[in-house]
């Protein structure tokens, strides 16, 4: 099984977790948390003052009563070891309470919060430079992770725990490549959608993207499927369409690889070396076509990236960034 895709979802939630809106939701919980702590706190101390009293006050009962009547003696007696009793697992729930305050960090100021949410928005690209060695990677997951427990659940999925460091835990469910579609669980319901389609001359690629936003995937890419999926399962079944377009369909607000590189007046080759060697990230169709943000922003990045200003980009809209300040 292959331990990509769950290094990936683990990383991922690593850089969620330190993302700045993260940091500074944390650091209002904390406030908010010590807030309650400091009230509960307050009222358990009230508490023990009035127990005090209530010990008091049945010692005080105990020494006014006459010896010789031993009844009420022995009643008066009990009711003050009761007291003492509840005085005393009172102020061990207190101190229980106030031992554990203490054993927490301590909250950042101001300036360092300002730090830390500085070193989260540039975290991100430091993750993805293929100039950060893998020990590192793992040294900065160690940081906030204490352990990462997986269970294999169907063939082609895995139930992932993340155990933070301070004990919260975060439950995963991530989709696995398999070897084929004999593996996946949904394989004859998205045979039978693809001969029904083709049946009625929708193209291959069009079959792909109505099965992925069906919820249907091919067996090596978990988040869609790929258009060759759709071709061998219609071939296998002798079903002929139509001559398939030529021409990839216009995809609204977004550039192809062809319409980018016209844009921009540089070789296609140039692109596809960049996406192979990780330096530009983007997201791609069901088809498996790359695709790119039509904005002047993606574009005014790509130019710095070709000109050596930068040194890599992220236009996925799940991982929205650019090295140096933020792409969204």
């Amino acid at each position: 099984m292959s331990a990509a895709p769950i290094d990936h979802q683990v990383a991922a939630a690593f850089l969620e977790a330190v993302a700045p809106a993260e940091i500074e939701a944390l650091a209002k919980a904390r406030k908010m948390r010590r807030r309650a702590d400091d009230a509960l706190r307050h009222a358990q101390e009230q508490q023990i003052q009035r127990l005090r009293y209530k010990v008091s006050l049945a010692e005080r009962q105990f020494n006014r009563v006459d010896p010789d009547n031993r009844l009420v003696a022995a009643e008066l007696e009990r009711r003050w070891e009761e007291a003492l009793l509840e005085l005393r697992q009172a102020e061990e729930t207190l101190k229980g309470k106030t031992d554990a305050s203490l054993r927490e960090p301590l909250g950042i100021d101001s300036r360092l919060r300002a730090k830390v949410v500085a070193l989260g928005t540039r975290l991100p690209a430091v993750w993805v430079d293929r100039a950060t060695p893998r020990e590192h990677r793992k040294a900065l997951l160690r940081c906030l992770i204490d352990k990462v427990i997986m269970r294999r659940g169907a063939r082609d999925r895995a139930e992932v725990r993340i155990v933070w460091r301070g004990g919260a835990t975060t439950e995963l469910a991530v989709m696995l490549p398999v070897n084929g579609l004999a593996a996946l669980p949904r394989q004859d319901e998205m045979e039978r959608r693809i001969c029904e389609l083709a049946s009625k001359g929708v193209y291959d690629d069009e079959i792909a993207r109505i099965l992925t936003t069906e919820g249907h995937r091919s067996p090596r890419r978990v988040d869609g499927v790929l258009l060759s999926t759709v071709r061998g399962v219609r071939l296998r079944h002798r079903i002929k369409t139509a001559r398939q377009r030529s021409r990839w369909p216009k995809v609204e607000g977004r550039l192809s690889v062809t319409d980018l590189a016209a844009r921009l007046r540089i070789p296609p080759k140039w692109i596809y070396t960049q996406l192979r060697r990780g330096k530009l990230l983007t997201f791609s169709d069901p088809a498996g076509r790359y695709l790119f943000p039509d904005e002047e922003k993606a574009t005014q990045a790509i130019r710095k990236l070709r000109e050596h200003s930068i040194d890599h980009i992220d236009l996925r809209e799940d991982q929205p960034h650019e090295e140096g300040y933020c792409y969204g």
